[in-house]
């Protein structure tokens, strides 16, 4: 009997963590968009000569900077097997251009 109350709950539960989520993940928006915009007007103007952005302008900025630099084409959250095959040929690629006696006569090393 508690079984079946149970399992009648649990997509409430899993909808409110979802609502929450939204709301956390807008809050945190807004808030970096202020920090932004802050930032911008206080170093901005005075480096660069730059005008001052408005709080929607510095939103803006943080989306545009997200879909620039964080959605890149990738699964999020997934490991990426092509930094190893990157990181062997670099290392074969090293091991042809060094000198091979580099180890046993440190005077001719570079």
């Amino acid at each position: 009997m508690n079984l079946k109350k149970l399992n009648r709950q649990r997509p409430l539960h899993y909808i409110l963590w979802g609502v929450g989520g939204l709301i956390l993940a807008a809050a945190a928006a807004f808030f970096f968009g202020f920090i932004l915009m802050l930032l911008w007007n206080w170093l901005m103007p005075v480096i660069f000569g730059l005008p001052a952005i408005t709080f929607w302008q510095g939103w803006g900025l943080v989306l545009l900077c997200h879909i620039l630099f964080k959605s890149g084409g990738h699964d999020h959250g997934h490991p990426n097997h092509h930094h190893g095959d990157f990181k062997k040929k670099f290392n074969e690629r090293l091991k042809t251009h060094l000198p091979h006696n580099a180890d046993e006569n440190p005077e001719t090393a570079c």
